[in-house]
Protein backbone atom coordinates (compact mmCIF):
# COMPACT_ATOMS: atom_id res chain seq x y z
CA UNK A 1 0.00 0.00 0.00
CA UNK A 2 2.91 2.36 0.64
CA UNK A 3 4.72 1.76 -2.65
CA UNK A 4 3.02 4.49 -4.71
CA UNK A 5 2.54 7.04 -1.94
CA UNK A 6 4.50 10.26 -1.55
CA UNK A 7 4.33 10.11 2.24
CA UNK A 8 4.98 6.75 3.82
CA UNK A 9 6.22 5.29 7.06
CA UNK A 10 8.86 7.96 7.69
CA UNK A 11 6.28 10.75 7.73
CA UNK A 12 3.84 8.65 9.77
CA UNK A 13 6.55 7.95 12.33
CA UNK A 14 7.53 11.64 12.36
CA UNK A 15 3.97 12.76 13.04
CA UNK A 16 3.61 10.23 15.84
CA UNK A 17 6.97 10.83 17.52
CA UNK A 18 6.81 14.63 17.33
CA UNK A 19 3.30 14.57 18.75
CA UNK A 20 4.30 12.07 21.42
CA UNK A 21 7.26 14.15 22.56
CA UNK A 22 5.11 17.28 22.60
CA UNK A 23 2.47 15.49 24.65
CA UNK A 24 5.01 14.21 27.20
CA UNK A 25 6.57 17.67 27.51
CA UNK A 26 3.18 19.34 27.98
CA UNK A 27 1.96 16.87 30.60
CA UNK A 28 5.27 16.92 32.49
CA UNK A 29 5.34 20.72 32.64
CA UNK A 30 1.66 20.87 33.61
CA UNK A 31 2.20 18.43 36.48
CA UNK A 32 5.18 20.44 37.72
CA UNK A 33 3.28 23.74 37.62
CA UNK A 34 0.35 22.20 39.42
CA UNK A 35 2.76 21.47 42.26
CA UNK A 36 1.95 19.48 45.35
CA UNK A 37 -1.70 20.41 45.39
CA UNK A 38 -4.57 18.11 44.55
CA UNK A 39 -4.32 14.35 44.35
CA UNK A 40 -0.76 14.39 43.01
CA UNK A 41 0.51 15.05 46.51
CA UNK A 42 4.27 14.84 46.76
CA UNK A 43 4.55 12.62 43.67
CA UNK A 44 4.26 15.45 41.17
CA UNK A 45 7.99 16.14 41.03
CA UNK A 46 8.89 12.54 40.13
CA UNK A 47 6.29 12.46 37.34
CA UNK A 48 7.53 15.76 35.94
CA UNK A 49 11.10 14.48 36.11
CA UNK A 50 10.27 11.32 34.15
CA UNK A 51 8.64 13.41 31.44
CA UNK A 52 11.49 15.91 31.30
CA UNK A 53 14.04 13.16 30.63
CA UNK A 54 11.90 11.34 28.05
CA UNK A 55 10.33 14.16 26.00
CA UNK A 56 13.36 15.34 23.96
CA UNK A 57 14.06 11.86 22.55
CA UNK A 58 10.88 11.26 20.50
CA UNK A 59 10.96 14.86 19.25
CA UNK A 60 14.58 14.44 18.12
CA UNK A 61 13.87 11.02 16.59
CA UNK A 62 10.95 12.47 14.66
CA UNK A 63 13.15 15.27 13.32
CA UNK A 64 15.75 12.77 12.13
CA UNK A 65 13.05 10.83 10.28
CA UNK A 66 11.73 14.03 8.67
CA UNK A 67 15.25 14.98 7.56
CA UNK A 68 15.61 11.53 6.02
CA UNK A 69 12.27 11.96 4.25
CA UNK A 70 13.47 15.28 2.79
CA UNK A 71 16.33 13.49 1.04
CA UNK A 72 19.20 13.90 3.48
CA UNK A 73 20.21 10.28 2.87
CA UNK A 74 20.73 10.90 -0.85
CA UNK A 75 24.22 11.63 -2.07
CA UNK A 76 24.78 15.33 -2.59
CA UNK A 77 21.66 16.33 -0.63
CA UNK A 78 22.80 15.68 2.93
CA UNK A 79 22.27 19.27 4.04
CA UNK A 80 19.24 20.17 1.95
CA UNK A 81 17.10 20.17 5.09
CA UNK A 82 18.92 23.33 6.27
CA UNK A 83 16.83 25.25 3.73
CA UNK A 84 13.98 24.94 6.22
CA UNK A 85 15.86 27.42 8.41
CA UNK A 86 16.99 29.79 5.66
CA UNK A 87 13.55 30.25 4.10
CA UNK A 88 11.24 32.04 6.54
CA UNK A 89 7.55 32.23 5.66
CA UNK A 90 4.14 31.38 7.05
CA UNK A 91 4.01 27.89 5.56
CA UNK A 92 3.22 25.07 8.04
CA UNK A 93 6.55 23.37 7.27
CA UNK A 94 8.56 26.51 8.04
CA UNK A 95 6.65 27.33 11.23
CA UNK A 96 6.71 23.69 12.32
CA UNK A 97 10.45 23.45 11.80
CA UNK A 98 11.07 26.33 14.17
CA UNK A 99 8.49 25.07 16.69
CA UNK A 100 10.08 21.64 16.85
CA UNK A 101 13.60 23.07 17.05
CA UNK A 102 12.68 25.44 19.88
CA UNK A 103 10.80 22.59 21.53
CA UNK A 104 13.94 20.45 21.56
CA UNK A 105 16.02 23.29 23.03
CA UNK A 106 13.47 24.07 25.74
CA UNK A 107 13.06 20.36 26.45
CA UNK A 108 16.79 19.86 26.90
CA UNK A 109 17.11 22.86 29.22
CA UNK A 110 14.07 21.66 31.15
CA UNK A 111 15.62 18.19 31.48
CA UNK A 112 18.91 19.74 32.65
CA UNK A 113 17.14 21.30 35.64
CA UNK A 114 16.27 17.78 36.83
CA UNK A 115 19.71 16.34 36.11
CA UNK A 116 21.18 16.45 39.62
CA UNK A 117 20.46 13.35 41.65
CA UNK A 118 19.29 15.49 44.57
CA UNK A 119 17.01 17.65 42.41
CA UNK A 120 13.95 18.70 44.39
CA UNK A 121 11.36 21.49 44.57
CA UNK A 122 12.97 24.73 45.73
CA UNK A 123 16.54 23.83 44.72
CA UNK A 124 18.84 26.23 42.88
CA UNK A 125 17.35 25.31 39.49
CA UNK A 126 13.76 25.78 40.62
CA UNK A 127 13.29 29.20 39.00
CA UNK A 128 14.74 28.05 35.67
CA UNK A 129 12.76 24.80 35.85
CA UNK A 130 9.45 26.57 36.37
CA UNK A 131 10.25 29.14 33.67
CA UNK A 132 10.90 26.31 31.22
CA UNK A 133 7.66 24.65 32.28
CA UNK A 134 5.66 27.82 31.61
CA UNK A 135 7.16 27.93 28.10
CA UNK A 136 6.85 24.19 27.54
CA UNK A 137 3.08 23.98 28.03
CA UNK A 138 2.03 26.30 25.16
CA UNK A 139 5.00 25.19 23.07
CA UNK A 140 4.13 21.51 23.45
CA UNK A 141 0.51 22.22 22.55
CA UNK A 142 1.65 24.20 19.50
CA UNK A 143 3.86 21.34 18.28
CA UNK A 144 1.07 18.79 18.74
CA UNK A 145 -1.38 21.02 16.86
CA UNK A 146 1.19 21.64 14.13
CA UNK A 147 1.38 17.92 13.30
CA UNK A 148 -2.29 18.15 12.33
CA UNK A 149 -1.97 21.51 10.59
CA UNK A 150 0.84 20.10 8.43
CA UNK A 151 -1.71 17.78 6.83
CA UNK A 152 -4.77 19.97 7.21
CA UNK A 153 -3.25 22.90 5.29
CA UNK A 154 -3.47 21.00 1.98
CA UNK A 155 -6.68 22.03 0.18
CA UNK A 156 -5.93 19.57 -2.63
CA UNK A 157 -6.37 16.70 -0.16
CA UNK A 158 -9.94 17.14 1.11
CA UNK A 159 -9.71 14.28 3.59
CA UNK A 160 -6.88 16.11 5.38
CA UNK A 161 -8.25 19.60 4.88
CA UNK A 162 -10.39 19.54 8.02
CA UNK A 163 -10.39 22.00 10.95
CA UNK A 164 -10.90 19.03 13.29
CA UNK A 165 -7.63 17.30 12.38
CA UNK A 166 -5.30 19.54 14.48
CA UNK A 167 -7.60 19.07 17.49
CA UNK A 168 -7.63 15.30 16.97
CA UNK A 169 -3.82 15.14 16.81
CA UNK A 170 -3.53 17.36 19.90
CA UNK A 171 -5.81 15.10 21.96
CA UNK A 172 -3.96 12.00 20.74
CA UNK A 173 -0.60 13.56 21.62
CA UNK A 174 -1.71 14.40 25.17
CA UNK A 175 -3.23 10.94 25.65
CA UNK A 176 -0.11 9.13 24.42
CA UNK A 177 2.04 11.46 26.54
CA UNK A 178 0.13 10.42 29.65
CA UNK A 179 0.50 6.77 28.57
CA UNK A 180 4.30 7.07 28.45
CA UNK A 181 4.44 8.74 31.88
CA UNK A 182 2.24 6.00 33.31
CA UNK A 183 4.64 3.37 31.97
CA UNK A 184 7.62 5.33 33.33
CA UNK A 185 6.04 5.41 36.80
CA UNK A 186 5.38 1.69 36.64
CA UNK A 187 8.96 0.84 35.66
CA UNK A 188 10.87 3.38 37.76
CA UNK A 189 8.78 3.61 40.92
CA UNK A 190 10.38 2.27 44.07
CA UNK A 191 7.93 1.05 46.66
CA UNK A 192 7.97 3.36 49.67
CA UNK A 193 8.14 2.14 53.25
CA UNK A 194 5.74 4.78 54.54
CA UNK A 195 2.06 4.03 53.73
CA UNK A 196 1.38 7.72 53.08
CA UNK A 197 4.15 7.95 50.49
CA UNK A 198 2.96 4.77 48.79
CA UNK A 199 -0.59 6.09 48.67
CA UNK A 200 0.65 9.25 46.96
CA UNK A 201 1.94 7.00 44.19
CA UNK A 202 -1.50 5.47 43.76
CA UNK A 203 -3.18 8.87 43.96
CA UNK A 204 -0.99 10.26 41.20
CA UNK A 205 -1.82 7.19 39.13
CA UNK A 206 -5.51 7.93 39.61
CA UNK A 207 -5.09 11.50 38.37
CA UNK A 208 -3.13 10.38 35.30
CA UNK A 209 -5.62 7.59 34.58
CA UNK A 210 -8.66 9.81 35.00
CA UNK A 211 -7.13 12.50 32.79
CA UNK A 212 -6.30 9.95 30.09
CA UNK A 213 -9.87 8.61 30.15
CA UNK A 214 -11.09 12.18 29.66
CA UNK A 215 -8.76 12.72 26.70
CA UNK A 216 -9.82 9.40 25.17
CA UNK A 217 -13.45 10.50 25.39
CA UNK A 218 -12.64 13.82 23.73
CA UNK A 219 -10.63 11.97 21.07
CA UNK A 220 -13.60 9.74 20.22
CA UNK A 221 -15.72 12.87 19.87
CA UNK A 222 -13.09 14.48 17.64
CA UNK A 223 -13.00 11.39 15.41
CA UNK A 224 -16.79 11.55 15.09
CA UNK A 225 -16.61 15.24 14.14
CA UNK A 226 -13.76 14.58 11.71
CA UNK A 227 -15.78 11.89 9.91
CA UNK A 228 -18.93 14.00 9.86
CA UNK A 229 -17.02 16.95 8.39
CA UNK A 230 -15.55 14.70 5.68
CA UNK A 231 -18.98 13.33 4.81
CA UNK A 232 -20.32 16.85 4.36
CA UNK A 233 -17.44 17.76 2.02
CA UNK A 234 -17.89 17.27 -1.71
CA UNK A 235 -15.30 15.43 -3.77
CA UNK A 236 -12.91 12.68 -2.72
CA UNK A 237 -13.24 13.30 1.02
CA UNK A 238 -16.48 11.31 1.06
CA UNK A 239 -14.72 8.50 -0.80
CA UNK A 240 -11.96 8.54 1.84
CA UNK A 241 -14.57 8.11 4.55
CA UNK A 242 -15.83 5.00 2.76
CA UNK A 243 -12.27 3.64 2.70
CA UNK A 244 -12.00 3.85 6.48
CA UNK A 245 -15.63 3.09 7.37
CA UNK A 246 -17.46 0.98 4.79
CA UNK A 247 -15.44 -2.06 3.82
CA UNK A 248 -12.51 -0.24 2.22
CA UNK A 249 -8.83 -1.04 2.49
CA UNK A 250 -8.46 0.66 5.89
CA UNK A 251 -11.81 -0.20 7.47
CA UNK A 252 -10.59 -3.03 9.71
CA UNK A 253 -7.54 -1.09 10.83
CA UNK A 254 -9.68 1.94 11.62
CA UNK A 255 -12.51 0.26 13.52
CA UNK A 256 -10.58 -2.55 15.19
CA UNK A 257 -7.20 -0.85 15.58
CA UNK A 258 -7.83 2.86 16.10
CA UNK A 259 -11.31 2.89 17.64
CA UNK A 260 -11.41 -0.52 19.33
CA UNK A 261 -7.88 -1.29 20.52
CA UNK A 262 -6.59 2.27 20.74
CA UNK A 263 -9.57 4.04 22.32
CA UNK A 264 -12.60 2.01 23.43
CA UNK A 265 -10.78 -0.79 25.28
CA UNK A 266 -8.33 1.44 27.21
CA UNK A 267 -11.11 4.00 27.79
CA UNK A 268 -13.56 1.46 29.22
CA UNK A 269 -10.91 -0.33 31.28
CA UNK A 270 -9.61 2.96 32.63
CA UNK A 271 -13.14 4.12 33.47
CA UNK A 272 -13.83 0.86 35.30
CA UNK A 273 -10.67 1.30 37.38
CA UNK A 274 -11.26 4.92 38.39
CA UNK A 275 -15.04 4.65 38.86
CA UNK A 276 -14.98 3.48 42.52
CA UNK A 277 -13.02 6.54 43.58
CA UNK A 278 -14.69 8.90 41.14
CA UNK A 279 -18.23 7.94 42.17
CA UNK A 280 -17.91 6.54 45.69
CA UNK A 281 -14.67 8.17 46.96
CA UNK A 282 -13.04 4.82 47.67
CA UNK A 283 -9.28 4.43 48.06
CA UNK A 284 -7.61 3.96 44.68
CA UNK A 285 -4.99 1.26 44.29
CA UNK A 286 -3.15 1.09 40.98
CA UNK A 287 -3.09 -2.31 39.27
CA UNK A 288 0.35 -2.94 37.68
CA UNK A 289 -1.10 -5.07 34.87
CA UNK A 290 -3.61 -2.40 33.93
CA UNK A 291 -0.99 0.34 34.24
CA UNK A 292 1.00 -1.54 31.61
CA UNK A 293 -1.67 -2.82 29.22
CA UNK A 294 -3.77 0.35 28.93
CA UNK A 295 -0.86 2.70 28.02
CA UNK A 296 0.49 0.19 25.48
CA UNK A 297 -2.93 0.06 23.78
CA UNK A 298 -3.15 3.86 23.78
CA UNK A 299 0.29 4.14 22.14
CA UNK A 300 -0.60 1.51 19.54
CA UNK A 301 -3.80 3.40 18.78
CA UNK A 302 -1.85 6.64 18.34
CA UNK A 303 0.37 5.02 15.70
CA UNK A 304 -2.56 3.45 13.86
CA UNK A 305 -4.52 6.71 13.90
CA UNK A 306 -1.77 8.55 12.05
CA UNK A 307 -1.25 5.63 9.66
CA UNK A 308 -4.92 5.56 8.69
CA UNK A 309 -5.19 9.33 8.23
CA UNK A 310 -1.96 9.72 6.24
CA UNK A 311 -2.70 6.78 3.93
CA UNK A 312 -6.41 7.52 3.47
CA UNK A 313 -5.63 11.10 2.48
CA UNK A 314 -3.33 9.86 -0.30
CA UNK A 315 -5.35 6.89 -1.52
CA UNK A 316 -8.25 9.14 -2.45
CA UNK A 317 -6.05 11.40 -4.54
CA UNK A 318 -6.10 15.18 -4.87
CA UNK A 319 -9.08 17.23 -5.99
CA UNK A 320 -9.48 17.10 -9.77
Amino acid sequence: MLEDLNWGLLVIAYLFLAGLGAGILTVSASVLLRGGGGAFGGGHFAIARYGAFIAPFPIAAGCILLIAELGATQAGHWFRWLNLYTILNWSPMSIGTWLVTIGMVVGLVYAFTFWRKDAAPGDKYDVLRRACAWVAVPLGIAIAVYTGVLLGAMPARPFWNSPVLPLLFLLSSLSTGIAVLTLARLVLHRRAVEPAAEQRYHDSGYVLGATDVMFIGFELLAIFLFIMFAQLTVGSAEYAVDIVMSGGALTILFWVGVVGIGLLIPGLVGLRVIAPRLLFHKIYRANPAIEFIVPVLVLAGGVMLRYVIVIAGQITGPVG
